[in-house]
C-alpha cells in the first residue's frame, strides 16, 4: 500500500510539473494589432525595435536564412513582413529570377517596404496588403511562406494558415519562427502577450492540411523556435 501511495504521489508530481511547464493558453490580447493599424504609426520607430542586436530574430537572421534554404528563382512570401528585414534578405537569396511578396496587415509597413525597395533599387519585391484572415495571394503562387514572430498576432490563425496553404505550390514549405512560451523559461511579457506555446500552434497548423517537415535546432535561437511545414505534394487548392 505504501508503495502504491508513493507511486501515485510521483505520478501526481510529474503531472503537476508538466502542467506548470506548459502554461494554459490565454486569449489573444485585445487590440494586439491596433498599433500597427494606426494611421499615425511611424515605421522608422519599429525599425529601431525590430532591426537591432537585442532582438533574437535579428541577431539570428543569417542562421534562419540558411535554415530556410532558399534557391535562386524561388517565389517567397514574407508574411507579417513588418519593416522588411527578411524581405530584403530573401530578395537577394532568390535573385533576379525569383520574387518576394512582402505581406502585412499594416498599410504603413507596406508603404515603408515599397520605399525601402525603391531606395535600394530592388525590383523583385511586391508589397501586399493582407486581410486579418487571408494573405491575399493567388493559388499556387509561392514556393515558401515565412512567418517570423507574427503567428501569435494572427487574429484568425486557421483561416490565415489555410490561405497560405492555398497560395503554396504542392510540396511548398511554411516556415514559422515564434516565441517559446514556457513557465520558468519565458519572460512575463511572452506569457501574457503570446497566447499559446509551440505545441498548440503546431496542432493548429497541422489541422489545416500541412505536414510537419522539420524542426531545426538553431544555436542562435534561445527565446524562439523554428518549425518547417510542407504542403503535401498531391494537395490542390
Amino acid at each position: 500500500m505504501q508503495r502504491f501511495l508513493f507511486l501515485c504521489w510521483v505520478a501526481a508530481c510529474i503531472s503537476s510539473t508538466c502542467t506548470f511547464a506548459q502554461p494554459a493558453a490565454v486569449a489573444l490580447p485585445e487590440g494586439i494589432n491596433d498599433r500597427f493599424l494606426d494611421p499615425e504609426m511611424n515605421p522608422e520607430e519599429w525599425t529601431e525595435r525590430f532591426e537591432r542586436d537585442g532582438r533574437e530574430a535579428y541577431a539570428a537572421r543569417n542562421q534562419i536564412l540558411d535554415a530556410i534554404g532558399l534557391k535562386p528563382g524561388m517565389r517567397v512570401a514574407d508574411v507579417g513582413a513588418g519593416t522588411g528585414l527578411f524581405t530584403v534578405l530573401f530578395s537577394d537569396a532568390v535573385g533576379e529570377e525569383g520574387w518576394v511578396f512582402a505581406v502585412d496587415i499594416a498599410p504603413k509597413f507596406i508603404e515603408h517596404i515599397a520605399n525601402r525597395a525603391q531606395a535600394a533599387s530592388i525590383d523583385n519585391i511586391t508589397p501586399v496588403l493582407c486581410d486579418e484572415d487571408s494573405v491575399n495571394l493567388p493559388a499556387e503562387s509561392i514556393d515558401v511562406a515565412f512567418v517570423c514572430d507574427t503567428y501569435h498576432h494572427f487574429e484568425h490563425p486557421r483561416k490565415t494558415i489555410a490561405s497560405i496553404l492555398k497560395a503554396l505550390r504542392p510540396g511548398g514549405r511554411l516556415v514559422v519562427v515564434d516565441f517559446i512560451r514556457e513557465e520558468g523559461i519565458s519572460s512575463e511579457w511572452t506569457l501574457s502577450h503570446v497566447r499559446a506555446g509551440k505545441e498548440v500552434f503546431k496542432e493548429e497548423i497541422l489541422s489545416t492540411g500541412f505536414e510537419l517537415a522539420d524542426e531545426p535546432q538553431l544555436k542562435a535561437l534561445e527565446e524562439n523556435y523554428l518549425l518547417v511545414f510542407r504542403k503535401p505534394a498531391g494537395k490542390k487548392p
